[in-house]
């Protein structure tokens, strides 16, 4: 037997349970436990100290699942070393390593005392056991760190697998503690076991004396090996020419192989008829085992079968090399080959061998009863392994030979995989095996090894790569890596043909990510150059994904034999929106004459209180936040004021130079109504012809009546927005202030004649903190931005940062004092975490009322008489009498004026109808004593009924009163993602013990029952109360928390509400779905983004289950603040798939050790993260169902970083516009035309199609058309892309009276490249030039007259004398052109389409473009 197959065999471990090892919160670490001594140890009068010896054995339980696992470490025996009277003790001293990444608190180390006699019978008799708990389950100190003393009990360690022990750590009320006997032991980190984790594997247990293969050995007893590790020498070596031979033939064995399979699938109903199961692919595995684990995880290897025409070559090529040994395999069999190497790293140990597995992949069609279906039939695969074996380089005294011949091996024995190996049917003999062949060779950094390696050596070069480690999903990157193979498990080619089916968009927002509030804050570059973007994806069924590596698992995991091994994939969404990116060089600055103009117009002007003008302030200074100063101020109220000024036009490509010709803005300042503007006019500004035309003049902003004309009044769009202590809830100054110092406010600037998103913007707030002075004022100059995404021929996709305007904004805080009948409203106190029960208002407690009291009493507990039809109406239609009538006028008059008024009119009704009957005599009006007899009869029934309403509702109003009494009110101010912790104090009233149990029926406030989370948040909020470990006990059945309580006992019971919901709307995406601001106007006070205000009751019942007292919260809503805003356009009823990927700002806020967290206020969206190292970026990942088109959804993503997820870092919102989807492709230079089906809508509208861009996409009809109720109208697409590749494109139609989007296309484009008939190269200078005019000469190839139009990919640097000519047959003609002069130096391609009179492409000219 080899050295390795005893390694293997000796070290064979347990796996841990499949459901603690998901549990796995991070990486392995590594753990020193040292063993020191046993003190208070009793031995019996009849035994010899002399002839017994203690040993020490330690092994891993799981006791949240009742489960061993690892392996039992045993330690040397011990005699007793000291004898105090009937105690002893001995001393062990000795030191246990292992690595673990099962960091928690149920996994625990079962140390067991055994006793060995030495009188040659070496029973071993156990003396006692204890729990060692290695972990605390704390994200902060996970390991249980430092110096301690365990317990043993009597008895055997398998008392923690009997059934009835729920808790294994609650065994002090199950055994017996031996008395006074203690170990005394310590444990702490090992770090120095990192190195050698891919040599030992996790979970086993170590001490300095073990042999690891790969790790030095040290042969002095008294040397600790494993204190500081250290490895071996390694080296490479290469397997080349690998070849697999199957005994009899190829052929036949996967004919038996295959033959089984299908009598399986038969049997078991699972297959179609006849040959279901196929061969899909052929694997080998290839890796390093040094008997204890894996070394690295193995290569995953293609095989291909040989052809019969290719074993010449192979012959021939085997003989240069030297040649196979030959045996009779190579007579029957074509076998199977690898084309390229393998390179693996080895150790020079005994032990270290290369382990091969061929493993096939087979694959069966989906189809129940054996039905085949006209369709594809979808194929389930399967895997298999048939055959293994093991070769240890150093089992030979003379060293591997070159070339190697190694028997394969089947039948269930043990392996390294631990799965079932396949037994051939056929029997073999020692002249026909299943042989594997290759040549081996090895070097040592690049020279040739030592005679411990004999044999053939020489430097090779990498191999070529075969198959790396990927996901289900990958994208080919423009650049390829070195081909070499790499780390498993991989999967195959065949597995790696997936592609995306929808395109994703995205438009992205990124703002400094900020969470500190600095004493000084400084300029954000992200303030002129706020990423956010109107996203054009292209079609991402051209798509692939990326390829990326699979990361090395950082310990070998066992996993079950019945569970799938699950590889470590990262999901990709291309392209991944970056978070905080910015382009460089984005600032811009208007010339001094353009702003001598543009505030020349006349703007309002910004003024205090006392009619002065505001004080301003540079933008690029930083400011100087004081938050006492700020609180201090005696101007209380803020007023905010926006200033929409002028807006200055960018060229751009594809679209007209007056562009826009009106704008409107949506935004959302702090927790105000989100704002739709009005439609603003770019007016054009006047030109002096005697000065240099500049086309980026800033064109003022006015306002558009109703009726289509301007406004007469200011110029611009003015806003006010008034802060003071009425608007503002308790607390919440505090947040307002930090509001303005930290945060930006988002604009997304929109096209009002088409409803399409321009870009967006984002300008800092801080500059309107006052710090003290009356009234200040800021003019920003906002960069528009846009980001789109281009996939070009090559599937390679592009990134453009485009600025499609600059905004002119100017902010402004005017400072206002407090009128007499406002009040300040101050800070909540500093103990309102702690609610005691005496602190709130109660109601009435029982007893009299005398009038004094009811004076005293609180509005809330005073209440006005009522009758009972009144509070009743189930009562009242019972009731027959007037009563029911009067009843009945009561519940419906909610007025108190108008019920006193009615009240006496009644009362004077009936005053004169009793006058009336006294004065008429008795015998005249016989009919009036019958109705009164009977009104008598009416009203003494309802009386009974009334006393019998009152008799069944007495108990209930009595126990509501009595609950009162004991009921205590806290109001708290939530927010969004926000935990609000507080304690409430209980007290046991009664002089017996009781268990109390908590209810409450809303999951969004709950109890804290874990210690350390009750310790973070006490911390967070600096609450000095009293904590207790192990304090509540869960139901088995509801799992709710109970709480033992002393006679006359009071504990604070801790409670935490937290809520990520908030409303999602689907709000159609037209300008009047929100309200019209006017200009100048005070927005309104509105709480859009808040949650729902609601009230929660908590019961504390006793034993007997009636309450001891009673919670009453009070959720008031307060605002959260938008840090990040994303907006996404996706074609309707589809998934969107996206990842938001987190910027290097992260490292400044999250330690590299936390861990992020994500939650999102929409139940139907799935919103993730995954765990990653702290080099590595975060990303989310984000999965949206559809919607029809044109709804929008919203909500919001609150993004954690500390394990108890108290406050959100960042809060992001997010809309998803959904649109109509129409895939359509060209060429590219070419007019196509494709048609659209428009549907009317319930009334008749007259609409106007609007493209983008307008100059690549034409629309038919162009002008304002009827469209008919519940009509169909066809609108005709004209598409000429200029540009190859896959981009969006957009079309919607508009109401032009109510300014509504009444349906809205996505047009995805693919756009191939024309072929090219002439290339010409010129030069044109730079900046101050002239341009330059040329001329190129064209045929008509026809013998008749054609008419040709001429046209360009790049519009703004080429443009041609005439667009259309007419020629003769055969005829030349001179094409005129003027290139423009570039403001930058470079090299440009620019495409000339000649077009016959339909558009259709007859001719690209290619002209090369040097800028000099």
């Amino acid at each position: 037997m080899s050295d390795w197959k005893n390694a293997f065999e000796r070290n064979r471990v347990i796996p841990p349970h499949s459901q603690t090892a998901r549990q796995a919160p991070g990486s392995s670490q590594g753990l020193q436990l040292h063993l020191k001594q046993i003190d208070g140890l009793h031995i019996r009068q009849s035994e010899l100290p002399q002839s017994l010896q203690y040993q020490l054995r330690v092994t891993l339980f799981d006791s949240g699942h009742q489960h061993f696992f690892g392996r039992t470490w045993k330690s040397r025996s011990h005699s007793l070393s000291g004898t105090t009277g009937q105690s002893s003790q001995v001393l062990f001293n000795e030191v246990v390593y292992f690595h673990t990444s099962l960091c928690l608190n149920t996994v625990v180390a079962v140390v067991e005392l055994v006793c060995i006699r030495v009188d040659g019978s070496q029973d071993a008799v156990g003396s006692g056991f204890g729990l060692l708990q290695l972990f605390t389950g704390r994200a902060d100190t996970r390991i249980s760190q430092g110096e301690g003393r365990l317990s043993l009990f009597n008895g055997t360690p398998r008392a923690l697998l009997h059934p009835t022990l729920k808790d294994p750590l609650q065994l002090n009320a199950v055994l017996s503690v031996m008395e006074g006997s203690q170990l005394l032991y310590s444990i702490q980190p090992h770090p120095a076991l990192t190195p050698i984790m891919h040599l030992l594997p996790p979970n086993i247990l170590v001490s300095g004396h073990d042999r690891i293969p790969g790790v030095v050995f040290s042969t002095d007893t008294g040397t600790d090996a494993l204190r500081k590790p250290r490895l071996l020498k390694s080296f490479s070596c290469v397997l080349e020419g690998l070849r697999v031979a199957l005994f009899p033939s190829v052929e036949v064995f996967e004919s038996d192989l295959l033959q089984l399979l299908n009598r399986d699938c038969q049997n078991t109903n699972r297959g179609a008829e006849g040959r279901s199961v196929v061969v899909q692919e052929r694997r080998l595995l290839v890796g390093v085992h040094n008997g204890w684990g894996w070394v690295e995880e193995p290569h995953v290897l293609v095989l291909e079968r040989e052809a019969t025409g290719s074993r010449a070559a192979r012959s021939h090529g085997a003989s240069a090399g030297g040649g196979f040994r030959q045996t009779s395999t190579d007579n029957l069999s074509d076998g199977l080959s690898l084309r390229g190497s393998v390179e693996l790293k080895m150790m020079r140990d005994v032990v270290f061998s290369i382990v091969f597995q061929l493993q096939y992949v087979f694959s069966c069609p989906l189809v129940g009863d054996g039905q085949m279906t006209s369709t594809a039939v979808h194929r389930a695969a399967f895997m298999q392994c048939v055959r293994w074996c093991a070769w240890s380089l150093f089992s030979d005294p003379e060293g591997p030979g070159e070339n190697m011949c190694l028997n394969l091996q089947g039948g269930a024995l043990p392996n390294p995989w631990g799965v079932m190996v396949y037994s051939a049917s056929t029997q073999q003999t020692n002249s026909g095996k299943c042989v594997i062949k290759f040549k081996f060779s090895s070097s040592v950094e690049g020279a040739p090894c030592s005679t411990t390696l004999k044999g053939s050596h020489r430097e090779t070069s990498p191999p070529k790569k075969l198959l790396s480690a990927t996901q289900d999903e990958c994208i080919l990157e423009p650049t390829a890596s070195t081909p070499q193979s790499s780390r498993g498990p991989a999967l195959s080619l065949s597995q790696l043909v997936a592609t995306s089916r929808y395109p994703t968009m995205s438009h992205t927002v990124g703002s400094p990510w900020q969470q500190q509030l600095p004493s000084q804050l400084s300029p954000s570059p992200m303030a002129s150059a706020h990423q956010l973007s109107h996203v054009e994806r292209p079609v991402a069924s051209s798509i692939a994904h990326l390829e990326l590596s699979v990361q090395e698992r950082e310990a070998d995991r066992s996993e079950e034999e019945d569970e799938m091994q699950e590889l470590t994939f990262t999901p990709v969404h291309a392209p991944v929106i970056t978070l905080g990116t910015h382009s460089a060089g984005s600032s811009r600055s208007t010339s001094r004459r353009s702003l001598a103009q543009l505030f020349s117009t006349g703007f309002p002007q910004i003024l205090d209180h006392q009619n002065q003008v505001a004080e301003v302030l540079d933008p690029s200074e930083p400011v100087n936040f004081d938050l006492q100063r700020e609180e201090a101020d005696h101007l209380q109220v803020n007023t905010l004021i926006l200033q929409f000024l002028a807006f200055t036009r960018v060229p751009q490509t594809g679209v007209n130079s007056d562009w826009p010709s009106s704008v409107h803005f949506t935004f959302q300042l702090y927790r105000f109504q989100p704002v739709t503007t009005e439609r603003l006019k770019l007016l054009e500004p006047e030109r002096n012809s005697k000065l240099k035309s500049n086309p980026h003049y800033p064109c003022v902003l006015s306002l558009i009546n109703k009726d289509g004309t301007l406004n007469s009044g200011f110029p611009g769009l003015q806003l006010q927005y008034r802060v003071d202590p009425q608007f503002l809830k308790p607390g919440e100054r505090g947040w307002f202030l930090r509001y303005l110092a930290i945060h930006s406010l988002q604009i997304d600037v929109w096209d009002s004649e088409s409803l399409m998103l321009i870009g967006s913007a984002a300008v800092e707030l801080k500059h309107m903190l006052r710090q003290g002075r009356a009234a200040v004022q800021v003019s920003h100059e906002l960069e528009v931005i846009t980001t789109e995404y281009l996939q070009d021929a090559n599937f390679a996709i592009n990134v453009y940062t485009t600025v499609k305007g600059i905004l002119h904004l100017r902010l402004g805080n005017v400072g206002g004092s407090v009128s007499s009948s406002q009040s300040s409203l101050a800070l909540p106190p500093s103990l309102s975490h702690v609610v005691q029960p005496g602190d709130a208002s109660r109601g009435f407690a029982g007893g009299s009322v005398p009038a004094l009291t009811v004076l005293q009493l609180n509005a809330s507990n005073a209440r006005r008489a009522r009758r009972l039809p009144e509070i009743d109406s189930e009562l009242a239609r019972l009731l027959q009498s007037t009563m029911r009538e009067v009843g009945g006028a009561a519940l419906h008059q909610q007025d108190e004026v108008k019920e006193v008024r009615q009240r006496k009119i009644d009362r004077m009704a009936a005053v004169r109808q009793h006058e009336q009957q006294k004065a008429t005599p008795p015998f005249e009006d016989h009919a009036n004593m019958t109705r009164h007899r009977t009104e008598r009869v009416q009203h003494s029934r309802d009386l009974r009924v009334i006393e019998a309403y009152r008799e069944r509702c007495k108990a209930q109003e009595i126990t509501n009163m009595l609950s009162q009494a004991i009921t205590t009110k806290h109001t708290l101010y939530a927010t969004l993602g926000t935990a609000e912790f507080f304690e409430f104090v209980l007290k046991n009233p009664f002089n017996v013990p009781q268990t109390v149990t908590i209810e409450c029926d809303d999951p969004e406030l709950s109890v804290i029952v874990k210690s350390e989370e009750w310790r973070y948040f006490k911390e967070l909020t600096k609450t000095l109360t009293p904590l207790e470990e192990e304090m509540f006990h869960l139901k088995e059945s509801t799992l709710t928390p109970q709480v033992y309580l002393r006679p006359k006992e009071s504990v604070h019971i801790p409670f935490k509400y937290q809520t990520f919901v908030c409303g999602c709307i689907f709000p159609l995406q037209d300008t009047k779905s929100l309200k019209i601001s006017r200009s100048p106007q005070m927005a309104q006070k509105h709480l859009s983004n808040t949650i729902q205000a609601k009230s929660i009751k908590v019961l504390f019942r006793g034993e007997d289950r009636k309450p001891l007292a009673i919670c009453q919260v009070d959720v008031e809503p307060t605002p959260h603040v938008v840090d990040q805003t994303f907006r996404f356009y996706h074609p309707e009823l589809t998934f969107l798939k996206k990842a938001i990927r987190l910027s290097a700002a992260w490292d400044d806020i999250a330690d590299g050790s936390a861990t992020l967290h994500v939650r999102c206020s929409d139940p139907n969206v799935i919103c993730h993260t995954t765990s990653l190292t702290p080099e590595e970026p975060q990303d989310v990942y984000l999965k949206v169902p559809g919607s029809p088109s044109p709804q929008i959804r919203k909500f919001f993503i609150t993004i954690f970083t500390e394990p108890w997820l108290a406050s959100p870092a960042q809060i992001w919102q997010v809309y998803v516009h959904y649109l109509q989807r129409m895939d359509l492709s060209c060429v590219c230079g070419t007019l196509s035309w494709h048609s659209l089906v428009l549907r009317g809508t319930q009334a008749i509208r007259r609409v106007k199609c609007y493209t983008s861009p307008p100059l690549e996409l034409q629309v038919d009809p162009v002008e304002v058309f009827a469209l008919p109720a519940q009509g169909i109208q066809d609108i005709h697409v004209g598409l000429r892309a200029l540009r190859p590749g896959s981009r969006f494109f957009y079309l919607n139609v508009v109401d032009v009276d109510t300014r509504q989007l009444v349906a809205s296309w996505l047009l995805c484009i693919t756009c191939r490249q024309p072929v090219i008939s002439k290339a010409f190269e010129i030069n044109v200078p730079v900046d101050g030039g002239k341009g330059s005019n040329k001329k190129i000469s064209f045929t008509n190839p026809y013998s008749s007259s054609r008419v040709f139009n001429l046209c360009t990919d790049r519009p703004d640097l080429l443009r041609f004398k005439e667009e259309q000519f007419q020629i003769g047959g055969g005829e030349p003609y001179t094409i005129g052109l003027r290139f423009a002069p570039s403001q930058n130096p470079g090299i440009e391609e620019i495409l000339i389409f000649i077009n016959d009179k339909q558009d259709k492409n007859e001719d690209t000219y290619c002209v090369r473009v040097q800028y000099r």
